[in-house]
Formats: C-alpha cells, sequence, structure tokens
C-alpha cells in the first residue's frame, strides 16, 4: 500500500480514519482543482476564486453594517420589441433595477416595478413607452410589485405586504392618492395556519374585474413529493371587483399551480400557466428547466368551464397573454435552448434570454426583462429596513472572532473556500482550500452543492471549524466530516471519520468543546470534547445548524418538526431545558446569535412574494430575516424584499473603525 508522509505522521493513503486526521495545507492534491477548473465551463455563472470587492466603511450616526446574503440577480433592466423581436431598445436612459412590467390600455404607459431606492426595496414606477416621463407610483419600505393600470388609466391594482408583511392585492387612485387592500378582508383571506399569499392581479376589459392568482388555504409543501426543505406552491385563479365584492375562485386543480391569469380581448375568457405542484420548485432550478412541462390553459370567465388546452407540448411555458383575438403570445422558460417569446399561432418565434414578458393591447410590441447573473460584491450596499443599521451583502456563514476578524465560507464569490479577512475587507487569506484533502467532488462543489460550509472562530481565535463534505440532499449519497483550521492557515485536522455526514460546528464559549449536527444513519447533535475526542449525543432528532451562545449556556439549532415544517429552538448544553422558539408552519432556520444574547434567523412565515415558478436559479426564493429574544419574545422582520435573504451577522462600527 502506498504511504505519504503528512504532518510527521505516516498514513496510508486510503486508509478509513477512526481518530483525528493531522494534515499539512501544503500537502494537498491537485486532482480536485483540476477536475474544477474543466468543470467550471459547464457551469459558466458560478466562479472560482475571486478577491472581494470590500469597502469595510464604518456607518456614521448608526450602530453598524448588518451583513446578510441574498439570492436573486444582481441587475434587471428593461427592454421593448416589436413582437417579433425586431427593433428592441431599453426602456429608460437611467435604468437602476428594473422588472415585471405592463402596458396601459391606451398603448401609450408601461407600468413596473423598481428597486432604484435601494437594493431589495421594491416600489411601483411609470414612464412612457419612450422611456421618458418616470412616475413613482408607489413607494415605502414594503414589498410592492405587479403594478397593472385600470382599463381607463384612473387607477393602479398591485401587489404589496402593507400592513402585515403578506403579499396582498390593493388598488390606489392615481388622482386622489386613496389605496384600498381587497384580499386581507374577512370575506377574502385564508386560514392563519396556511400560505396566504395573491399575485398577478389583471384588470378586465371592462374595468370590473381584477383577476389574480393565490395560495390561500393551500398545505405547506416541501419539494421531492414533500421531503424537501423548499416549499413548492399551489395556486388558484380568483376574481375580485375593484371595490372588494364578488370575489370567486374562478379555477382550481389540486396538486396544480394556476398562475399568471390575463383576459381575453373581449373580456369572456381568462388565460394561465398550468403545471403540477411539484413542478415549480423545478422551474426555478436551472438543472431542471430541460425536463419540466407546463400547459397553457383558458376557461370561460361567467362558469369557470369550458376548459381549453391552448398548447400540448412538453415545454416550460409561462405568463400567457391574448396578442389578438384568437392567438396567445408566452414565454418558454425550458428547455434552455428554447428560451423565448412563443405564440400559440403562425407568428414568429423569438429566442432569447427574456423573463416575464408584456404584450402591448394591440399585441405589437412587447416588454420584458433581461437580468445579470454576476454575483453582488462583498459589502455592496443593500436596502436598510432597520434604521440603525446599514445592511451590506456578504457571502455565506460568516463569523467574525471576538477579536474582530471576519471568516466565511467563499461560495457566491468562489469555490466554498474559507476565507479570513479584516472587516474592512483587507488582509483577504484563503485559510483552508476545498480541494486540500481531495475528498469532495469537483462538479458538487462547482455546482454548489459540496464545499467548506460554516466557519466557526474559537474563542481565542487560534482554530477556525468548519464542515467539508456534500450538502443539501446531496448529503444522503455522499458523506461529510468536521475540521478545523489554524488562523493563519498553516495546518488543518480531520476531527470525524465520515461514518456519518457530520457539519456546521460551533465552538463553546471556553473553546473546549464543538456542537455539530449529523445526519445519516444517525441524526441529531453532537458535542466533541477537543482534549480527548470524545462525542456526546446531545438530540437524536432530525436537527440542524447548532451554535453555541456567546455565554455558553444555551445552544440554538433547526428541528426538523414534521415533512414539511422546520422551527427554531434552543437546548441546554447538558440536553436539558428544549425550547421550541418558532411555531409559523413556514421554515425557520439558520439561527445565529448576536453579541448580546439575541437570535437572528431566516423564516417563510409570510409566505411567497410573488408566484413561485417565476424566479430563476434560486433555492427558497421566500425567506425574510428575523431578530427575536433568546425566549422566542419580541420577534421582528428585518427584511421585506422578494428575494432569499439570509446568513446576517452584526458589525459594529468598532470593529469596522
Amino acid at each position: 500500500m502506498k504511504q505519504m508522509r503528512i504532518c510527521d505522521c505516516v498514513v496510508a493513503v486510503g486508509t478509513s480514519f477512526s481518530s483525528s486526521r493531522c494534515v499539512s495545507r501544503w500537502s494537498f492534491a491537485m486532482t480536485q482543482r483540476e477536475a474544477a477548473l474543466e468543470l467550471q465551463s459547464d457551469f459558466p455563472t458560478i466562479p472560482l476564486l475571486h478577491a472581494h470587492s470590500a469597502r469595510g466603511l464604518p456607518a456614521p450616526g448608526k450602530k453598524g453594517v448588518m451583513l446578510m446574503n441574498r439570492i436573486g440577480p444582481s441587475s434587471s433592466t428593461l427592454y421593448v420589441s416589436n413582437a417579433d423581436g425586431s427593433n428592441e431598445r431599453q426602456l429608460l436612459n437611467n435604468s437602476v433595477y428594473e422588472y415585471h412590467a405592463s402596458f396601459s390600455a391606451d398603448g401609450e404607459w408601461i407600468t413596473f416595478t423598481s428597486e432604484r431606492s435601494g437594493d431589495g426595496n421594491s416600489d411601483i414606477y411609470r414612464s412612457r413607452v419612450d422611456g421618458s416621463g418616470l412616475e413613482k407610483l408607489v413607494a415605502t419600505p414594503s414589498f410592492e410589485d405587479g403594478a397593472v393600470m385600470s382599463p381607463d388609466g384612473t387607477k393602479v391594482a398591485y401587489v404589496s405586504t402593507a400592513n402585515g408583511y403578506t403579499a396582498n392585492i390593493w388598488v390606489m387612485d392615481l388622482d386622489m392618492g386613496g389605496q384600498r387592500c381587497l384580499t386581507n378582508t374577512a370575506t377574502v383571506k385564508g386560514v392563519s395556519w396556511s400560505p396566504n399569499g395573491y399575485f398577478h392581479p389583471r384588470w378586465s376589459p371592462d374595468g370590473n374585474w381584477i383577476v389574480f392568482s393565490s395560495d390561500r388555504n393551500t398545505a405547506w409543501t416541501g419539494h421531492g413529493n414533500g421531503t424537501g426543505w423548499e416549499h413548492t406552491q399551489e395556486l388558484s385563479i380568483y376574481v375580485i371587483r375593484p371595490d372588494g365584492t364578488g370575489f370567486r375562485q374562478l379555477a382550481t386543480k389540486s396538486g396544480y399551480c394556476l398562475g399568471s391569469p390575463n383576459w381575453s380581448p373581449d373580456g369572456k375568457r381568462v388565460v394561465y400557466y398550468e403545471m403540477t405542484r411539484e413542478d415549480t420548485w423545478n422551474a426555478h432550478r436551472p438543472e431542471d428547466l430541460n425536463i419540466t412541462t407546463s400547459q397553457i390553459v383558458s376557461v370561460d370567465f361567467a362558469t369557470g368551464l369550458d376548459r381549453v388546452e391552448e398548447t400540448s407540448d412538453s415545454r416550460l411555458k409561462m405568463f400567457p397573454q391574448y396578442v389578438t383575438n384568437d392567438t396567445i403570445g408566452y414565454l418558454v422558460k425550458g428547455p434552455i435552448g428554447d428560451l423565448g417569446l412563443n405564440y400559440t399561432s403562425d407568428l414568429t418565434s423569438v429566442l432569447g434570454s427574456m423573463h416575464s414578458p408584456a404584450w402591448s393591447p394591440d399585441g405589437k410590441t412587447v416588454v420584458y426583462e433581461k437580468v445579470g447573473t454576476a454575483t453582488r460584491p462583498m459589502e455592496k450596499p443593500l436596502y436598510s429596513w432597520d434604521a440603525d443599521w446599514d445592511y451590506r451583502f456578504t457571502d455565506v456563514f460568516p463569523d467574525l472572532s471576538l477579536q474582530g476578524k471576519l471568516a466565511l465560507t467563499q461560495k457566491q464569490l468562489g469555490n466554498s473556500s474559507i476565507v479570513t479577512m479584516n472587516p474592512d475587507g483587507s488582509n483577504l487569506k484563503v485559510v483552508f482550500d476545498v480541494f486540500s484533502t481531495n475528498q469532495l467532488n469537483a462538479s458538487l462543489v462547482i455546482q454548489g452543492l459540496a464545499g467548506a460550509f460554516q466557519p466557526a472562530w474559537s474563542p481565542g481565535g487560534q482554530w477556525i471549524a468548519f464542515g467539508l463534505g456534500s450538502w443539501f440532499q446531496e448529503r444522503a449519497v455522499y458523506t461529510a466530516w468536521i475540521y478545523r483550521a489554524t488562523a493563519n492557515g498553516s495546518y488543518y485536522e480531520q476531527l470525524t471519520n465520515g461514518s456519518v455526514n457530520s457539519g456546521f460546528p460551533s465552538y463553546s464559549h471556553d473553546g473546549t468543546s464543538l456542537v455539530y449536527r449529523v445526519w445519516g444513519a444517525e441524526f441529531g447533535l453532537r458535542v466533541m470534547n477537543l482534549t480527548d475526542k470524545s462525542v456526546q449525543v446531545l438530540t437524536t432528532e432530525r436537527d440542524n445548524l447548532p451554535f453555541f451562545s456567546p455565554d455558553g449556556t444555551q445552544i440554538v439549532f433547526t428541528r426538523k418538526m414534521n415533512a414539511t415544517n422546520f422551527d427554531v429552538c434552543t437546548v441546554r448544553p447538558d440536553g436539558t431545558d428544549l425550547k421550541v422558539l418558532t411555531t409559523s408552519g413556514a421554515n425557520d432556520a439558520h439561527a445565529v446569535w448576536t453579541a448580546d444574547g439575541r437570535i437572528l434567523w431566516s423564516s417563510g412565515m409570510y409566505g411567497f412574494r410573488t408566484e413561485a415558478a417565476t424566479y430563476d436559479d434560486t433555492f427558497q426564493p421566500y425567506g425574510q430575516i428575523f431578530v427575536m429574544n433568546a425566549d422566542g419574545s419580541d420577534k421582528k422582520i428585518l427584511t421585506d424584499s422578494m428575494w432569499e435573504d439570509s446568513m446576517p451577522l452584526y458589525l459594529p462600527n468598532a470593529v469596522l473603525n
């Protein structure tokens, strides 16, 4: 058997380790790194190692900076073209971040969503079709989206999370400014334990009705037929009058998602896309776009009957709209090679990277957005919903040492290795290269499904612990190990043997032990004594993401409560005093401690902000960041965007100066 010398120990290559594994960082094999470089061409949107574009400036007049991660496009620009794709031009000369546009009934205006007040804060604007006359219609710290003007041009219907953080349909008078919520009423709103979002409003041609989609009174259901973490979405089609009367369900299909409804020119039919509930997950996962199917369907408005499937092919089709009395335009989202505008008649299809198209009333012009997928730079300013803190972007799993040093997994900006830096972005250092041990599948690393996750500082700042392996659903197939490395990157050691997938470690306040989770043949939380490497079983449920409190008296973690629900819990290090802190029915997870002993976490308790299938290249597209006391009291929402927000970390001004 071939041997190699590592860290003064002679070890047989291929040996399975039953105790700690000592390895100098300079003795890594290059096999997986070279494979990753070759594989990168297959996943061009995911970079390998890049330096951060850190700003690191203090926040004058505030407590400091809250770092957070966001999964969503980094840019979005509106374009207008002829229906055949010719004469494409950018709508606005001063485009900032715009999407979800629609034409007015007279074809003179385009209404759209803009984040020009700050990255993540969506407001409603309109402009002339030539881009002139830019006008702000609705702009608040709440999420506003999906606006469409009434046929007479006096009102606008839109989606907003105002007055309760759930997505509802609102109508505003453009002359007087008065606003009315149509769906958060006793007549309309669903039961409190289910999703309760309302999306994609569209006026009838006579202005007497508004059609929309909703997931009210449906169950929270994970993908993978209920086994996955991220939720799928079941939508039905509803109508209501602009004064809030006449609410009724127009179309529904058990186990299916019916979305993005639109009217026929004569107002007699409503068209929408239809897909299985499970496919609402596949529709925003790039690896599944080529195998996901939907159909364009229309029904009679008066009865909800006379259901007609307007398409029959196996492609993923969305955003239907009548462009003539008998022709429907729509977007093909997959297969990827077919992405673009299509029609149910013999009109020419248009290939291109369009998103959420909307046609003019005469069907001759179309508006759509094109998005950018480059990762936001480190510490890019984001919209701040909390006046005490400046919000800025970070890569994943940030952790601040007691000595004021920042560590994180460089997943979006790199190859899921562990890096450290000063909070101002200087002195960037790779502490552990993900390919150092040659234990990971390079393809999974490039796809973001494997890597060195969740660095955790020791109290003295000499060590960083982390999990190395495969995560998400890959944990059922591949293993993961607990490692720790010296802060200067000169040495690392393997602490678990890989017999069970182990990850997400956290140091105790005195540095003598690590808590981490295991998943697979065993489940639950484990505590390792770092002196003798003995392991104590703390819990045996499907628990995850544990963190010791700053004073060492509690461990916060996420528990899978049932097939579709995860909650944030705390427990004493001796296994006593278990408390469940969240009970929303949606997923609550990724909980971390603040320096003063509060808990930050991400939650889906307020549901989706828009139709799940319309997102691109994302996982859980509705997560918002919250903070609460250690006993679960005084819960406060800290973000209100349409994107997946998570991984919060407070950086006081003192560490940025």
